[in-house]
């Protein structure tokens, strides 16, 4: 018998995975209003059709891309969408301007795309994925 495909996650884990594949109701994934505040340099808005509100940055955005590499990275080191990597400890810091889209565009009626100015395009952000992700106060508490 092989144990290929078989992790071993904690409860937390588990938890958050299974709220993953919960069917969301449509008007909780559905914008009503989105702002992209790029001129302004932060962030994203979008007012929900059920009324709910959702904020982020994007430097927070960046580090919770969800195309499959970094996917795979955060769970590799166990972090949490939104949470930056952890940067290699030196004598002197390097000042690195912080993550900032060069282009923005919607991708149908389901999600964004970003241009991030570290060369990074390959995450498409869902409205679904989005209101997962929702940092409120309300939702991070769930």
């Amino acid at each position: 018998m092989s144990h290929e495909g078989i992790r071993i996650v904690n409860a937390e884990q588990a938890r958050r995975e299974d709220m993953e594949h919960e069917q969301m109701p449509s008007d909780a994934v559905t914008p009503k209003k989105v702002r992209v505040k790029k001129t302004e340099g932060t962030g994203v808005e979008i007012d929900w059709k059920d009324g709910h509100q959702s904020a982020w940055n994007f430097a927070w955005l960046r580090n919770a891309c969800p195309c499959a590499t970094c996917h795979e990275d955060r769970e590799k080191t166990g972090r949490l969408p939104g949470v930056a990597k952890p940067k290699e400890q030196t004598l002197l810091k390097m000042y690195e301007p912080p993550v900032r889209p060069l282009e923005v565009t919607p991708i149908g009626k389901y999600a964004l795309k970003f241009k991030w100015s570290d060369g990074h395009e390959s995450g498409i952000y869902s409205w679904e994925y989005l209101r997962r992700v929702c940092q409120c106060e309300m939702c991070v508490k769930r």
